[in-house]
């Protein structure tokens, strides 16, 4: 390239290469939406159930982009990939959401750091302040693992951000009605997946049902009622995942019939004085992962991302 065509990077810096590591900050992603709360909600118990909904997608997210240049084959690579995406997604307006409602939530940072508020919650709370359903978080296992999860995960979530369109709160409802149409393909190629392993080869039904039997015990946490969320369903702004039973358990039982699964039958982990994930308690998992995902933004809280 000649001198006087200049560079291709010209002006992307913009005179300041202090950021070029980090790239440049983006916009509210809450920008536009009223955020104003409800009438006779708690702004700190909407805040901690922004922080349920979106640390389930958050984890989750993180997990499945474990799995990058990892899957049998390049277009089941790229589906975990941007399956991931979705959920991150979720994750940043939920966050987002969480601040908005009650900015106590939102870890201290150094006087004048970048770092916007969902980026804070995500990257400098510690284990015991995140909110996520436990299944979230366990270790990766096989292909057969991740698709056992993700049907887990997602037949839940489903159904739950079905009924959360019909919120009371502007963002929450929109949130929902974005999510219903990715958490339904997450759904769906899951299941595909799910039935494709169940009556393959004889190792590929081995490892799936080795799946099923380890991640089986977390699935109840998807549909049972923490007291936060059972009274703001009861003001009309979330949902109470105990009213997803039926319906979660029909399309789970429906899958394992065409596939010619059992369902398991497989208690629960025991939570410590009866805290499960949602009340911070969380598996020996979860501390690893965090160190991951939280390793850079630690070491330079101040970067701008």
């Amino acid at each position: 390239m000649s001198d006087d065509q200049g560079s291709v990077f010209d002006g992307l810096i913009g005179g300041d290469s202090s950021q070029w590591a980090f790239g440049t900050d983006f916009e509210d992603p809450l920008a536009g939406v009223d955020t104003t709360v409800p009438g006779g909600v708690d702004h700190a118990a909407l805040a901690t159930y922004c922080l349920m909904l979106g640390d389930d997608a958050l984890i989750m997210s993180q997990r499945l982009s474990e799995w990058c240049a990892r899957a049998p084959d390049l277009e089941e690579d790229i589906a975990l990939a941007n399956m991931a995406l979705d959920l991150l997604g979720q994750a940043r307006l939920l966050l987002a959401r969480a601040a908005a409602a009650d900015p106590g939530v939102v870890p201290a940072l150094p006087e004048g750091s970048p770092v916007p508020a969902e980026d804070a919650l995500a990257f400098f709370r510690d284990a015991g302040r995140f909110r996520n359903v436990r299944l979230a978080e366990v270790p990766n296992g096989d292909f057969a693992h991740v698709v056992v999860r993700l049907l887990l995960f997602s037949v839940a979530r489903l159904a739950l951000l079905e009924r959360l369109r019909a919120s009371a709160d502007n963002v929450l409802a929109a949130v929902a009605a974005k999510g219903v149409k990715e958490i339904t393909y997450h759904r769906d190629w899951s299941g595909r997946w799910f039935l494709t392993l169940a009556r393959g080869t004889e190792e590929s039904r081995r490892r799936l049902l080795a799946a099923l039997d380890a991640l089986w015990p977390f699935q109840p946490e998807l549909v049972s009622a923490h007291p936060l969320e059972v009274s703001l369903a009861q003001a009309g702004v979330g949902v109470d995942p105990a009213s997803t039973r039926e319906e979660v358990d029909a399309v789970l039982d429906q899958v394992l019939a065409v596939s010619g699964v059992d369902r398991p039958d497989r208690p629960p982990p025991v939570g410590v004085g009866g805290r499960t994930g949602r009340d911070g308690m969380h598996t020996e998992a979860m501390g690893p992962l965090l160190a991951e995902m939280q390793v850079v933004a630690r070491a330079h809280p101040s970067g701008r991302w």
